[in-house]
């Protein structure tokens, strides 16, 4: 199996571009079905998630080619309502084309979604929502038998928690539906604003994204259109910690620090000094970070709990004790024994990691156990003496595009290695 072998001790410095949102390329991928004609994707990163989007795609009947980063979908054909179980099981974000597939055709089957086990991610929000818009859901078997046998029409809709999945089911049902629709306590994640930007262009009329209250009035068809992808803010929040464990001192191009703010305010806490400047941002980080008494993941604006273990394995490098609350996922914590395999000395009870920060951490055999964790991994062995060897990539290539060739562009000692 391949592995990630890294050589840990290297001050990384340098600078290089950040990828496309795998959490915004996901949902306009899967909105292109709602076309009906070429829509061309720019700034797709080379993902395993995009790779199973575009199996999806080509099932459902789309015509898909990529070049580059470039990504072109033509949907003028849909030959199919239903999503095979070996590609919902490749993938948790699978269940945002169920808004798209019903919004096409009238109908979707489709079975319980894969990826990250990372607790309990009921899919309730996403069904009942639905079901407002006029879907009747069967479940048979372990499959969602959906059905609109007189059309989907708009709805109120007041979701009990700002769910970004739902908010883009609702989204994606809502945009050919007859009449209007109002998400109350919608999810404001720029990824959000990123898919309602793609259907706007394509000729939908989506207003408020962004904001808690989204209005979408329904239109009778949508056309091919062209669009680019945001920045990934993970991913840049991710470089960023690889730097300050190494005491580097990096510029990220080809991003978008408002979307970062809650982010960049934990790395300052840290000791960095952060610089943006446009699309950019450079971090310098000092001999030693300082502990951050407390990070709460929220949503956003709030801290994104896919960069807690970003955070949690950057402060176990920290001097001090810190704090980090896990206040969206139930298992986030699962990557945190393999953690303390490098010796970072971190206690957990319940959704609360109490970090002691190590000078010392040791390179260690591991296993990445998502996607997030994966990433918390990468950093600690960046900052560990000797050698770190790193399994189970294939959830690291879920979410990040050529993390190994980004690292050694920075000066990190770390390649592929195995089959």
């Amino acid at each position: 199996m391949t592995e990630i072998s890294v050589n840990g001790g290297k001050r990384l410095s340098g600078e290089i571009s950040v990828q496309g949102a795998k959490n915004s390329v996901l949902p306009v991928l899967a909105a292109t079905l709602l076309c009906g004609g070429e829509s061309v994707i720019h700034n797709c990163p080379e993902l395993s998630d995009v790779e199973t989007s575009l199996k999806i795609l080509r099932h459902l009947g789309c015509k898909c080619s990529k070049e580059g980063s470039t990504v072109t979908v033509d949907s003028g054909s849909i030959t199919a309502y239903d999503i095979p179980d070996s590609l919902m099981r490749e993938m948790r974000s699978s269940v945002v084309f169920l808004g798209a597939v019903i919004g096409r055709t009238g109908k979707a089957v489709i079975s319980s979604p894969g990826g990250c086990e990372l607790g309990p991610r009921p899919i309730d929000l996403h069904l009942s929502s639905l079901e407002q818009m006029g879907v009747t859901i069967q479940e048979e078997h372990g499959f969602l038998n959906c059905t609109a046998e007189k059309g989907l029409h708009g709805a109120e809709i007041h979701l009990s928690f700002p769910s970004v999945g739902a908010t883009e089911n609702i989204i994606l049902a809502a945009a050919t539906a007859e009449g209007s629709t109002v998400i109350h306590n919608a999810a404001k994640e720029p990824e959000i604003s990123d898919l309602a930007d793609f259907l706007n262009r394509a000729g939908a009329r989506i207003y408020g994204s962004g904001s808690d209250t989204i209005n979408i009035y329904g239109v009778k068809k949508l056309g091919g259109t062209e669009h680019t992808i945001i920045p990934d803010r993970i991913a840049a929040a991710t470089y960023m910690a690889c730097a300050a464990v190494t005491g580097g001192s990096v510029t990220l191009n080809s991003i978008m620090p408002p979307h970062m703010m809650s982010v960049l305010w934990c790395f300052k806490e840290c000791g960095c000094a952060v610089v943006s400047s446009g699309g950019s941002v450079r971090l310098t980080a000092p001999s030693k970070l300082r502990r951050v008494p407390t990070v709460r993941s929220l949503v956003y604006p709030g801290f994104p709990t896919d960069a807690g273990p970003v955070a949690v394995a950057m402060l176990s490098a920290a001097e001090g004790t810190s704090v980090f609350v896990e206040n969206i996922f139930e298992n986030r914590f699962r990557y945190i024994d393999e953690l303390k395999r490098f010796g970072a000395k971190i206690k957990t009870e319940g959704k609360i990691a109490v970090i002691e920060g190590t000078d010392r951490l040791s390179g260690v055999h591991c296993k990445a156990t998502d996607l997030r964790g994966g990433a918390a991994l990468v950093i600690a062995a960046l900052r560990a003496d000797g050698e770190s060897r790193i399994g189970e990539i294939h959830h690291i290539e879920r979410g990040y595009d050529d993390i190994v060739g980004n690292l050694s562009a920075l000066g990190a000692d770390i390649k592929y290695s195995g089959d």
